[in-house]
C-alpha cells in the first residue's frame, strides 16, 4: 500500500473510532479577563508517528471526503464536552472552504445541535477568506442560515487576504479575527500597528467584535486593549488543551479569583 493510502485509511480508522480529539484554547475579555469562549482545533496522535499537523490531516480529509465526518465528530464532543463549561462560554469551530460550497452544511450543523440539546447562540463558527472567494453565492447562502440561527460568523485571519474589505460588505459577520502575524510584529513595526489599529477602527465602525490571535506578552495585552481590542487569544492566556486540562484550567481561576464571566 501506498504512503498516502495508508495515511488516508489510517485517518478513516481514527474517525471511525473517535481517535481525532478536540482540544480548547481560551478566548478571554482583555479589558477584564474574563472567560469569552474556546477555540476548538483538531488533534491526532497517529500510532507509530506521533502527532500529526492539523494542516496535513485536514487537507487529507478534504481529499478522501472526509471533511464533513471530521467536523461534525469534533463539534459533537466539544457540544458534550462544554457542557461542563461556564453557559455564556460560546466555542468556535473552523469550517473547511469545501464544507461552504455544500448546501447540506448548515442543516448538518443544526441536527447536530439539537441532538447535543447545545444552543446555537453559544456556537461559532470561523470563515477563512480562501472558504469565501471558493463559491460567493453558496458561502452567503450557508452562512445567512446559519446567522439566522442565531449563530454567531467571524472572519479569520483578518488582513491576510485581497479582498477582506470586500467581504465585510458582503457578508453579515459578528466578528474578525486580527491573524497572528501582525500581532508578532505591531511591537516592532508601524506597518503591523497600523494595520491592527486600522482593524479595532474598522470593528468599532461596523459594530463587529474583535479577536487578536497569538497574545503571548502582558505587553502585548495591554497594548491592544489600550486600543479598544475586546478579546485576545494566545499562549499568555493559555494553550490548547484537552477537555480534562480545560475542567483544570476553570478551577484553578477560580481559586486564584480571577473573572470567569
Amino acid at each position: 500500500m501506498a504512503i498516502g493510502e495508508r495515511f488516508e485509511t489510517d485517518l478513516r480508522i481514527a474517525l471511525e473510532e473517535g481517535d481525532i480529539d478536540a482540544h480548547y484554547q481560551p478566548v478571554v475579555t482583555l479589558h477584564d479577563g474574563a472567560l469569552a469562549g474556546f477555540e476548538i482545533l483538531s488533534r491526532w496522535y497517529r500510532p507509530g508517528h506521533g502527532m500529526i499537523p492539523p494542516e496535513r490531516f485536514v487537507r487529507s480529509a478534504e481529499d478522501a471526503g472526509l471533511i464533513c465526518t471530521l467536523t461534525e465528530n469534533v463539534l459533537r464532543r466539544a457540544c458534550l464536552d462544554a457542557e461542563c463549561w461556564p453557559e455564556h462560554a460560546f466555542i468556535s469551530l473552523n469550517v473547511s472552504p469545501l464544507q461552504l460550497r455544500d448546501g447540506s452544511l448548515s442543516d448538518q450543523i443544526f441536527s447536530l445541535l439539537e441532538e447535543a440539546a447545545f444552543p446555537p447562540a453559544r456556537l461559532e463558527i470561523e470563515i477563512t477568506e480562501t472558504a469565501l472567494v471558493t463559491d460567493l453565492p453558496a458561502a452567503r447562502e450557508v452562512l445567512g442560515q446559519l446567522g439566522e440561527a442565531g449563530i454567531r460568523i467571524a472572519l479569520d485571519d483578518f488582513g491576510t487576504g485581497y479582498s477582506s474589505l470586500f467581504h465585510l460588505q458582503a457578508f453579515d459577520f459578528d466578528k474578525v479575527k486580527i491573524d497572528r502575524s501582525f500581532i508578532f510584529a505591531m511591537q516592532s513595526g508601524n506597518d503591523a500597528m497600523n494595520m491592527v489599529d486600522f482593524t479595532l477602527a474598522l470593528g468599532e465602525r461596523l459594530g463587529l467584535v474583535v479577536t487578536a490571535e497569538g497574545i503571548e506578552s502582558p505587553e502585548a495585552a495591554a497594548l491592544l486593549e489600550e486600543r479598544g481590542c475586546q478579546q485576545g487569544q494566545g499562549f499568555l492566556f493559555g494553550r490548547p488543551m484537552p477537555a480534562r486540562e480545560i475542567c483544570q484550567w476553570l478551577r484553578a481561576r477560580r481559586k486564584n479569583g480571577e473573572n470567569l464571566q
